[in-house]
């Protein structure tokens, strides 16, 4: 069958076509069946992820990893494509060759060192029980210090492409991956004939041919204005750095939602799908989601929450913010600048919580109640007048991803007595997240780009203590993405866009995306009592965030010595 179509009326009888949408997250990966004309989803599933995040020993070798690593395993993401497609498409119930494309996305930075056929170190007999050969989370943090020598050694040669990123590079990213790599294991980066996001690997998977896109090589990658950064830039991080970029990432990059190849007879064995049908670039989670949520023009700021928050915004003109995670020419939607920010953690916060905080006599009512964590804490204080608790938290229990752009940094709770109850904690969390948020905000309308419209998309915003929280902290209503597929759906319209069904991602987004607009309104006496708990969040922003060498930064050292010489003593 042809990959392409021509669209035709909604009133005039012909045969419905479809695309499918994938989304790989950090815990699983989950795949959409979605019908091309209006963006009905058609059916769905979600695979489980069998060994979820490594961050204690790498599976089937007894080697464990160090404080602040996290990995993946290659085979987890190809189980997606073998499991929750088919299962999405026996949902569906559609006829399979009406299907005329597929799209991915990925958590990022996500990366992984290969073969130059594509083949994960990690799978390699020689190189399986190597730390550094398996693919890095995008919350492996244990590069920072190699960021802070990106960093320093950026603004001491005036490199242009840093202002691009706030000023700082994330030590999530990929050149304070790779310079781990290269520097704790030089034969591992020997090794390595590719560095590439998963969100590219995958579609390597499925169209047997190498692709980047330019989402993932912008954001992460740092390409800016046609090039990465020289050669000479990289030597002088290391000598063996220099030519990282021409030799283990060049290669031609494809706009979003562009066609890069077509399904294999593999891919398709693996998924149930034709054979023949349009792959559409890799793309990244929270960029994917905006089409879904019609959050594509100017000023709109998406906010795609889960474990970790995404912001990601399109503006008309090019401005340094600080801290940001970087500004793409193209990087959500062509023909306007995106800008990205975003918070290391935000749901996992609250499930931290519940984990550590909730007492037996809670979880036995929650039993009894039938009801789960989250539902008891939130009704029991979900009354409380602002600032009732007393407590004000920074939430950094993952670092801080902007705008400090420190993942060295950890949480702080202010504020305790003996009168403390969970549920004042777990409001504080709540309230955390959102102060963090409109530091972003403030970031972004204090350097000129306008935020007209905030957007939440994500699981998180079914709790709608959460929003209105974060409507009255931000003081600007809350609008939200219909879908419960947010990025699965984004990127099956941005499959629809690379099979033909519509002439551009602006177009594909109207017709199949859904967003419900102002859903939560500020109360103002709200507003002002949160203001007065803002201005305290700042203070300790400030106060632990900053200076030559915060607090933080040393009993995260001490902590990390500390582990590291356990481990040693048990090796």
């Amino acid at each position: 069958m042809s990959a392409s179509y021509e669209p035709q009326s909604p009133s005039r009888e012909a045969t419905e076509h479809y695309t499918v949408g994938i989304d790989f997250g950090t815990l699983s990966g989950r795949a959409v069946v979605v019908r091309v004309r209006d963006g009905q989803e058609m059916g769905s599933a979600v695979h489980e992820y069998r060994h979820r995040v490594i961050d204690e020993r790498l599976p089937g070798h007894d080697v464990p990893l160090p404080p602040d690593w996290a990995l993946q395993h290659p085979e987890d993401w190809r189980d997606v494509l073998r499991e929750a497609v088919p299962a999405a498409l026996a949902q569906a119930g559609v006829p399979v060759a009406q299907v005329i494309g597929i799209a991915t996305d990925f958590t990022a930075c996500t990366v992984l060192p290969t073969l130059p056929d594509g083949t994960p170190l990690a799978l390699t007999p020689e190189y399986a029980g190597q730390p550094h050969a398996w693919p890095k989370l995008w919350k492996h943090h244990s590069a920072q210090g190699q960021a802070d020598r990106i960093n320093a050694l950026a603004h001491e040669r005036k490199e242009p492409w840093i202002n691009r990123y706030g000023g700082k590079i994330s030590a999530e990213w990929q050149y304070a991956k790779a310079l781990q790599v290269l520097e704790e294991d030089p034969d591992t980066y020997g090794a390595c004939a590719r560095w590439i996001e998963a969100a590219d690997w995958i579609v390597w998977q499925l169209t047997g041919e190498e692709s980047r896109n330019a989402c993932t090589a912008g954001y992460k990658g740092i390409h800016q204005d046609g090039s990465y950064p020289s050669e000479e830039y990289l030597g002088a991080l290391h000598p063996d750095f220099a030519d990282f970029a021409r030799t283990r990432l060049e290669h031609p990059l494809a706009a979003l939602g562009s066609r890069v190849g077509s399904l294999t007879a593999q891919a398709a064995a693996w998924t149930g799908l034709p054979t023949g049908i349009a792959v559409a670039a890799g793309n990244v989670d929270a960029h994917v989601t905006a089409p879904a949520a019609q959050a594509v023009e100017s000023g709109q700021l998406l906010a795609i929450m889960g474990t970790s928050t995404c912001h990601v915004l399109n503006g008309d003109r090019l401005a340094g913010v600080p801290g940001i995670c970087g500004v793409v020419d193209g990087g959500i939607i062509d023909g306007a600048y995106g800008y990205e920010a975003g918070q290391s953690a935000v749901g996992d916060i609250f499930a931290w919580w519940l984990r550590q905080g909730v007492p037996a006599d809670y979880l036995a009512e929650a039993e009894d109640n039938e009801e789960d964590l989250h539902s008891l804490l939130t009704r029991k204080c979900a009354g409380q007048p602002v600032g009732a608790h007393g407590l004000v938290a920074l939430d950094w229990m993952n670092g801080n991803r902007s705008v400090l752009v420190d993942h060295h940094l950890s949480g702080v709770l202010v504020g305790l007595t003996l009168d403390t109850r969970p549920e004042d904690v777990y409001r504080a969390l709540l309230e955390a997240t959102a102060f963090g948020t409109r530091v972003i905000v403030e970031a972004f309308e204090s350097s000129g780009v306008p935020v007209t419209e905030f957007v939440v998309a994500g699981g998180l915003k079914k709790n709608a203590l959460l929003m209105q929280i974060y409507a009255d902290v931000l003081q600007r209503p809350v609008s939200l993405a219909e879908s419960e597929q947010g990025p699965a759906l984004g990127a099956a319209i941005h499959a629809a866009v690379a099979a033909g069904g519509h002439p551009d991602v602006r177009a594909a987004a109207a017709a199949m995306g859904r967003m419900r607009r102002h859903a939560y309104l500020p109360d103002p006496d709200r507003a002002g009592a949160y203001d007065q708990l803002f201005a305290a969040y700042r203070d300790l922003h400030d106060l632990f965030g900053t200076g030559s060498e915060p607090l933080l930064h040393r009993l995260r050292r001490q902590r990390n010595e500390a582990r590291t010489a356990a481990a040693s003593g048990l090796l």
